[in-house]
């Protein structure tokens, strides 16, 4: 409800700020405040002043500036950055500007500006490159046609504190501006395009998608986005310049594949997108009882142009039957989305495993598919947990050289509460598969469950890091350690993402506002949660999860508790 009283109005917001201040600070006081000084007195004050701008709140290394129109605001922005850039200064004395620009409802209090249109600007700040400007979709849609410079749509983003996403737009045209570039080679396999006109053959093209980014997450040297983030790009005509940009990889590879006639026909280009070229295109044309071999040689030809060399990883279990095949790919979707997308991929599964018992993956989601069931869906402990168990066995039996089923392995083995079997499983998926991000986020959750909170947090970066857009578990994961690191907030926000929202996170949600005293929405959340989830008890949880630390244990039954959850 609003305030009559108080007196708003539409401006253009400016929050600019000294990137590595502090460090500077500590290597050479005098020279920083010096260099501060002229910074302010010879760029940002004429610049604000032919803007018609006016700075009013300045705290320390940090600007805040209020303008008129967006159009004025975005021009001082950009002269400050030129005007910066153009000055030779030894690096590590060298002050640089983040700057954020927002268009919004201000109010005025004395000479200080307060308001939303203020505090998103101050997020949008934090979210430009050292020399860039990151400003919200309500600025550029005053700019366009009427600033020379282009800015690169980055899409939605969720900013600290902030209940809804921003959409945000960065400049300059670098591809630091989002996430930070690796050293080592970094790529994204995007999903092929299905060329074929029938929908049918979609799985199977995503399949081929799937596969690649697998076999190139083995390869030493190479940091691979995790294949949940590229899908977001399907279908749609992309500027491969932004897509690097905004998952933080400098290569992309991109492609189309029809299946006709027993035959698959694959076009690939590969692109260095921060040099602006391609590195190779080619056509391959082979049978479909062939793809593998074809998967086989368009790996081996990225890992000879990204690494130099090329590097052949062990040979993993293919499956001989191609509807197998297709059902395994299916499933992959299906089985963390919800009770009853676990059912029907669990149906899938069966299927696949019957018609090829040796196929090493089918076995993998069998046995992923059983823990999710008895351990978060409700489902009966017997026979699910065994049969979670010995199929998880078997598929790492059948195919020792795949990351995916010793991740699985690790997973079940710990809620088997098997220790040093999980952790030697974790570490066997991660030394061959260094970039498997389902494996750090798996990691994540156990290490928090097991009272090494600090880890864990570490863990679900790492996976974040690799897979930027990930699958709702990961998010569960992060607000599940942000609760038990009793960042309440954090762990609000997180579990308030979109991708999160209406899953089984929401019983941790439902904590972190009762142990923030929202007690009314609290249980509102944990009524919701319940409807989808109505088997849940705190007892079966407790018996269910691989706890090992009696204060975290005791930290989330509080939370349980407080929201109203059941006890049995």
């Amino acid at each position: 409800m609003t305030d009559p009283s108080l007196q708003r109005r539409l401006a253009a917001i400016v929050v600019a700020d000294v990137v590595g201040y502090s460090r500077l600070m500590e290597a050479d006081e005098v020279a920083t405040l010096e260099n501060l000084r002229q910074l302010r007195a010879g760029t940002i004050e004429p610049a604000v002043r032919r803007h018609k701008g006016r700075i009013f709140k300045v705290m320390g290394d940090g600007f805040l500036i209020e303008f008129g129109s967006a159009v004025e605001a975005v021009a001082a922005a950009l002269e400050m950055q030129r005007a910066i850039a153009a000055v030779e200064t030894p690096e590590d004395r060298r002050l640089l500007l983040r700057v954020g620009v927002n268009l919004g409802d201000v109010i005025d209090e004395g000479s200080d500006v307060l308001g939303d249109g203020v505090n998103v600007a101050a997020r949008l700040e934090r979210q430009a490159a050292p020399g860039g400007i990151c400003i919200s979709a309500s600025v550029h849609g005053e700019i366009v046609g009427k600033i020379g410079e282009r800015f690169f749509d980055a899409g939605e983003r969720y900013l600290k504190n902030l209940k809804r996403p921003v959409h945000v737009w960065h400049w300059p045209d670098a591809l630091e501006g989002t996430l930070p570039l690796p050293e080592c080679p970094s790529i994204a396999v995007l999903p092929f395009t299905n060329m074929s006109g029938d929908e049918a053959d979609a799985p199977f093209v995503d399949g081929l998608t799937d596969d690649l980014i697998t076999d190139l997450s083995r390869t030493a040297g190479l940091f691979v986005i995790a294949r949940n983030s590229v899908y977001g790009y399907r279908g749609k005509a992309v500027d491969v310049r932004q897509v690097a940009q905004e998952l933080g990889v400098r290569y992309i590879l991109e492609g189309s594949a029809r299946r006709a006639m027993g035959r698959v026909r694959i076009n690939a280009q590969l692109v260095d997108a921060l040099g602006g070229r391609h590195l190779w295109a080619e056509r391959f044309d082979r049978t479909v009882e062939d793809v593998f071999g074809l998967q086989d040689e368009v790996n081996a030809k990225i890992v000879e142009a990204l690494v130099g060399r090329l590097t052949v990883p062990a040979q993993r279990n293919r499956p001989k039957n191609f509807e197998a095949y297709d059902l395994c790919v299916r499933a992959r979707q299906l089985t963390e989305l919800s009770p009853q997308s676990e059912r029907e991929a669990y149906m899938l599964l069966q299927r696949a495993v019957q018609l090829e018992p040796s196929y090493a993956e089918a076995l993998g989601l069998l046995a992923y598919n059983r823990w999710l069931a008895w351990t978060h869906f409700g489902e009966p402990e017997d026979p699910n947990r065994l049969t979670a168990l010995a199929s998880a066995r078997r598929a790492v039996e059948l195919d020792p050289n795949d990351a995916g089923c010793r991740y699985v392995l690790g997973t079940i083995l710990a809620y088997e509460r098997r220790w040093e079997e999980s952790e030697a499983a974790f570490a066997e998926a991660l030394e061959l598969d260094p970039n498997h991000a389902d494996t750090w986020a798996a990691m994540s959750d156990i290490s928090v469950l097991g009272g090494r909170i600090a880890d864990g947090l570490a863990q679900i970066e790492k996976a974040l890091r690799l897979n930027p857009y990930p699958a709702c578990w990961y998010l569960c994961h992060l607000g599940q350690a942000q609760y038990a690191a009793r960042d309440y907030e954090a762990a609000k926000a997180t579990l308030r993402r979109e991708e999160t929202y209406r899953t089984n996170s929401r019983k941790f949600l439902a904590a972190a506002l009762a142990q923030l005293g929202q007690g009314e929405e609290a249980r509102r959340e944990a009524e919701l949660f319940l409807i989808a989830h109505p088997h849940f008890t705190i007892a079966h949880w407790l018996s269910s999860q691989p706890l090992r630390d009696a204060s975290v244990r005791d930290h989330f039954v509080d939370g349980f508790r407080k929201a109203g959850l059941p006890e049995t």
